[in-house]
């Protein structure tokens, strides 16, 4: 049951001194509280149910299918192929291990969502305004301590921009396959802006109606995907073992390099803020502890289904390009789809290099060894991918605006921000370079997402580890010793990745930029980790309570 929210929200700003206007809508004690996917929440069903409880669930259904959007945008499918093509089956216990990771991560954000009221943008942006109450601070010291918080938004705007530019190429592409080229890719690009806007009226219709949508589009791709799996029927036995043998016998360093893409296109940055914000549109007594429990629960068992699904689409992808086309050269290709009287020819040399796909020449290599079907089915559920992540990349980014700079924007200005910014470049490649121009700008957005993780990571480790902030549900030694390992993990990874992709351009001046954005980028990781020792000490040391602080 849906109803409309009556209880006033946690306020996100407390602005001292007198502010300078603004061409923006800022939040202020006389404004209405940010209406952002909130105009309505879902009752949860009252049972005296001990264990669990059907109904409740279906009532917590929803925030855990959104974010697990993001674990299927077609950043995340070409990343699926391409280790496929790669590597065979030997790193699918890798995308089990980085889905399962991810699971953990979307459980500290929900709960950080439940426990506090308020998603993780909200929380960081309080966090760094707990210290202009220090006492007799100077002007200076006010102003420079906006700086971290300033930053972090820029980072985590730049995942969310990253994202919608791969999602832009994935609708490009699905309407280039679809139109049989009768569609260049300039106007698929075009299209997107188009498309955007009308998605965005349906949440006109009600929050629960627009869940369903999300669901349909993750159904359509479970379909599609799930179709090509059959059609190329991969040998289960294989499978298996790359799924839960860690193991990857005779790689090198192609395979490594894969290996690091695929932890950085299933772990999205700015879908820990989006999913610690989505789980506030259920109604929840926050000063009812069992209430909070229940509602930890069973948003942990939504997410985990959710990841499951989508952990299953992804494994289709990547097994039916390890099956029909891991160490096929590019001569066997051509022999093939000649036969099969493709336009496309052009897209395979003439050699004996082993075959480089992406989601451009990966819909149409199955259109030549399965048939037109595969490929028109491969184009339906990359449409869907673009589609589905879109809007959820339109919520990221109302969320973090309004959490870190407590700017309220209407959905439309929102979109139109970020999909100008994501169109621009996107567009000029469309039409001045090639598909293989276009389709190649996903292996850098893989990695300028990679390179936000930590700005996520150590923010959600950050505060659900506050014991003042989240009382009996802060995190255990476990998950902070862990979540502190991850995060060195993560950094390493990063640094791996971009040594790998920049040496690749073969230029002095890159290399040069690298390094200085490289320490800039330690840097600030150092920063964000040396506050959390920090800030847990003085709350302890001042003994005051950041429960208090935050107006909980």
């Amino acid at each position: 049951m849906v109803k409309t929210k009556r209880k006033a929200v946690i306020r996100t700003t407390h602005t001292q001194g007198v502010s300078t206007p603004s061409v923006f809508l800022q939040n202020n004690d006389n404004d209405p509280p940010p209406t952002t996917y909130f105009d309505q929440k879902v009752s949860v069903p009252e049972e005296d149910t001990r264990f669990f409880s059907l109904r409740k669930l279906w009532a917590f259904t929803g925030p855990g299918f959104l974010m697990s959007i993001a674990y299927l945008d077609p950043g995340n499918i070409e990343s699926d192929l391409q280790s496929g093509a790669k590597a065979g089956f030997k790193l699918l216990w890798l995308l089990l291990g980085a889905t399962i990771i991810g699971l953990l991560l979307q459980r500290l954000a929900a709960r950080l969502g439940v426990v506090t009221g308020m998603h993780l943008a909200e929380v960081c942006h309080r966090q760094y305004r707990f210290l202009l109450f220090l006492p007799y601070a100077s002007t200076l010291i006010l102003w420079l301590v906006k700086v971290p918080r300033i930053l972090l938004w820029l980072m985590v705007e730049l995942a969310i921009i990253g994202s919608d530019m791969q999602e832009v190429i994935g609708c490009a592409i699905a309407f280039n396959l679809l139109s049989a080229g009768r569609i260049r890719l300039w106007a698929g690009v075009l299209i997107t802006i188009l498309d955007t806007f009308v998605f965005l009226f349906l949440d006109k219709y009600g929050l629960r109606r627009l869940e369903a949508f999300f669901g349909l589009l993750i159904t359509i791709m479970a379909i599609t995907f799930g179709c090509e799996y059959v059609m190329v029927a991969p040998d289960q036995g294989q499978l298996l073992k790359g799924m839960f043998l860690p193991y990857c016998e005779g790689c090198g360093p192609v395979q490594l390099t894969q290996a690091v893409g695929v932890i950085g296109a299933v772990i999205m940055p700015h879908n820990i803020y989006l999913h610690s914000a989505l789980v506030k549109s259920r109604e929840v007594d926050r000063s009812n502890r069992k209430e909070v429990k229940e509602a930890n629960k069973y948003f942990f068992i939504e997410s985990a289904i959710a990841l499951f699904v989508s952990f299953l689409v992804n494994v289709f992808v990547v097994a039916v390009f390890a099956q029909a086309f891991y160490q096929r050269t590019n001569m066997e290709v051509y022999t093939v789809c000649n036969q099969s009287g493709t336009p496309h020819l052009d897209l395979f040399p003439l050699d004996n290099n082993t075959l480089e796909v992406d989601i451009y020449k990966g819909g149409v290599v199955l259109g030549c060894f399965f048939g037109p079907a595969a490929l028109y089915i491969w184009a339906v559920g990359i449409l869907a991918a673009g589609q589905s992540s879109t809007m959820t990349g339109t919520y990221s980014g109302q969320f973090v605006m309004e959490g870190f700079l407590n700017l309220r924007w209407s959905r439309f200005a929102r979109v139109l921000l970020t999909r100008s910014i994501a169109i621009v470049p996107t567009l000029l490649v469309a039409v001045f370079q090639d598909v293989r121009h276009l389709t190649g700008m996903n292996d850098f957005l893989n990695v300028l997402q990679s390179m936000q993780l930590p700005f996520a990571l150590i923010p959600i480790l950050t505060f659900t580890s506050l014991p003042s902030l989240m009382s009996e549900f802060a995190n255990g030694w476990v998950f902070k010793i862990g979540g502190g390992v991850g995060i060195l993990i993560v950094c390493a990874i990063n640094m791996y990745f971009v040594v790998i992709y920049v040496t690749a351009l073969n230029s002095a001046w890159l290399y040069a930029l690298a390094a200085v954005l490289s320490i800039a980028y330690l840097t600030f990781v150092g920063y964000l980790v040396s506050s959390l020792k920090d800030r847990i000490f003085t709350v302890s040391l001042l003994k005051v309570p950041l429960r208090s602080s935050f107006n909980l």
